[in-house]
């Protein structure tokens, strides 16, 4: 297990509040965790690992990683990474992100990419016995989503902490949903996780990436905007909005 860092008490104790608040992991749980190589995957594994020592529930983990298929990748050194936390890295192989950057593909690709990826994740986690699936968004993904439905979809919703797929059949948990990315990042780079180059050629290209760079902007003229919004997403005045 990697050594400690001055921003582990923070991390645990926001991933202890959000796990707590939305009722994520109880006892005898299987959970994929789902790991793309990036530092918010491997710091979710990282804190539910440490976590599973000490805490007096009783869990598994189980690091899954869908290769999309570009060149480039970085299974082989991931799985040396999980196997230094103590993990099998259960790598599947996959074409999805070259099938979605091909001609062929005539929707967006990173929606077409996310879709089949989360399909086979569901898939090999049904295999492993897994009742629940925890994915490494932030408080920064849930900020942007919203964002992003808004404006491109026309409707105010965005990813919760915990969520039921196929009549109750898995649950997906998001361990970070109250961590800032700043926050992550510095963990990250406090326990030496690797910097992976992505090799996805929609990378730092897509909605996302334009929305993240306007909140950005927001948020240095004032520290408090990223807290409110992220407050306000449950403190909804239904009376206040169209109907």
């Amino acid at each position: 297990m990697p050594r400690y860092s001055y921003s582990y008490k923070a991390l645990n104790s926001l991933v202890g509040r959000a796990i707590h608040r939305y009722d994520m992991i109880q006892d005898g749980d299987c959970i994929a965790v789902a790991v793309s190589g990036g530092k918010d995957s491997l710091t979710m594994l990282w804190a539910l690992a440490e976590r599973q020592k000490r805490v007096p529930v009783f869990y598994e983990l189980h690091p899954i990683y869908v290769d999309p298929g570009f060149e480039g990748g970085f299974s082989e050194p991931l799985t040396d990474i999980c196997r230094e936390l103590g993990f099998h890295l259960y790598t599947d192989q996959t074409d999805h992100g070259v099938v979605a950057h091909s001609a062929k593909n005539r929707e967006n690709p990173c929606f077409l990419c996310s879709r089949l990826r989360r399909k086979r994740l569901f898939e090999i986690a049904d295999q492993l016995g897994c009742n629940k699936i925890a994915l490494g968004h932030n408080k920064d993904d849930i900020i942007e989503t919203l964002f992003l439905n808004m404006c491109y979809a026309g409707e105010i919703s965005t990813m919760v902490p915990k969520q039921f797929f196929f009549q109750g059949r898995f649950t997906v948990i998001r361990p970070l949903a109250m961590v800032d990315e700043s926050s992550i990042s510095k963990f990250a780079r406090s326990q030496q996780f690797p910097n992976f180059t992505n090799p996805c050629p929609s990378a730092g290209k897509t909605k996302r990436a334009e929305i993240k760079a306007m909140l950005d902007r927001l948020y240095r003229t004032n520290r408090k905007i990223k807290g409110n919004i992220y407050r306000a997403m449950s403190h909804v005045k239904k009376e206040y909005l169209l109907k």
